[in-house]
């Protein structure tokens, strides 16, 4: 029997050329999705990058060697636009993807937008012992996805752990 691990130390990422390009114009900004993910789930951790492959990769790598946190769950870059890269890089991180997130998430997301859901890429995965989330950037999506990841990351990392 796996012990499931009950104080989950989160990290928060949004990736989001439209929001960052905001923040260096001096401008405030409201992230909906992020801050319901940072809130919701306590994270100790949060920031909002641009769409980029290498900071997305360089930032989760940070947090996973200089933090102590458990999961990152990431929001936006996970559609179909050129820009949109967190799905592809996270896909390339994954020692070992978790298909039956997916599969859930977009059961659960069918109930709400219906065939739209085949336009988002979410996932998740295990990398270096902990367990990343990418989710859709809408604050619904986050919503949708925020019983999943509540639910089973505990038992997740008591798998692996």
């Amino acid at each position: 029997m796996h012990e499931r691990i009950s104080d989950v130390k989160y990290a928060v990422i949004t990736v989001s050329d439209s929001r960052f390009n905001e923040i260096i114009s001096g401008n405030n900004i409201l992230d909906k999705s992020g801050d319901f993910l940072k809130d919701e789930l306590g994270a100790k951790i949060y920031h909002l990058i641009p769409d980029s492959k290498q900071m997305l990769e360089g930032l989760i790598e940070h947090i996973i060697e200089f933090t102590d946190v458990d999961s990152i769950v990431i929001t936006g870059g996970t559609g179909l636009s050129k820009r949109d890269i967190t799905a592809d890089v996270v896909k390339n991180l994954y020692e070992k993807e978790l298909d039956g997130f997916k599969i859930v998430f977009h059961n659960l997301s069918y109930g709400e937008v219906k065939y739209s859901t085949i336009l988002s890429r979410a996932s998740a995965g295990l990398y270096k012992g902990k367990i990343i989330y990418s989710l859709p950037g809408s604050i619904n999506a986050c919503k949708t996805a925020l019983d999943i990841i509540k639910t089973e990351t505990g038992h997740i990392l008591g798998h692996i752990k």
